[in-house]
């Protein structure tokens, strides 16, 4: 991938980049977002969420943890579960049901 050669985008630059691949109704977690910038950074893709100015284009929601949990978002954990919800993706317990199923592979 591109990004990844590209010396000059910050790693959070390059998180945005790949989180504006992930379609409504899908999700990643800040682990696979890591991995997929060939790092194992995983508390460095949540402190690029939390710095994330421009909610709207670029969709920090759609990244949970690991274990399905939806975790914390600039706007509060319950916008980001209505966020969540408005694009079809179920929740119970703050916990995104189907998670393997809606989990968006990145391709590396």
């Amino acid at each position: 991938m591109q990004l990844q050669d590209d010396l000059t985008a910050s790693f959070a630059e390059r998180c945005y980049m790949l989180l504006k691949q992930i379609p409504a109704g899908r999700v990643t977690s800040y682990k696979a977002l890591a991995k997929a910038l060939n790092s194992k950074a995983y508390r460095a893709v949540g402190s690029a969420m939390a710095k994330n100015k421009d909610l709207i284009t670029t969709p920090c929601h759609r990244v949970v943890k690991s274990n399905g949990q939806v975790g914390e978002y600039a706007l509060g954990s319950e916008e980001k579960i209505a966020l969540l919800e408005k694009e079809g993706v179920k929740i119970i317990d703050k916990k995104v049901q189907d998670f393997d199923d809606l989990m968006f592979r990145f391709d590396t």
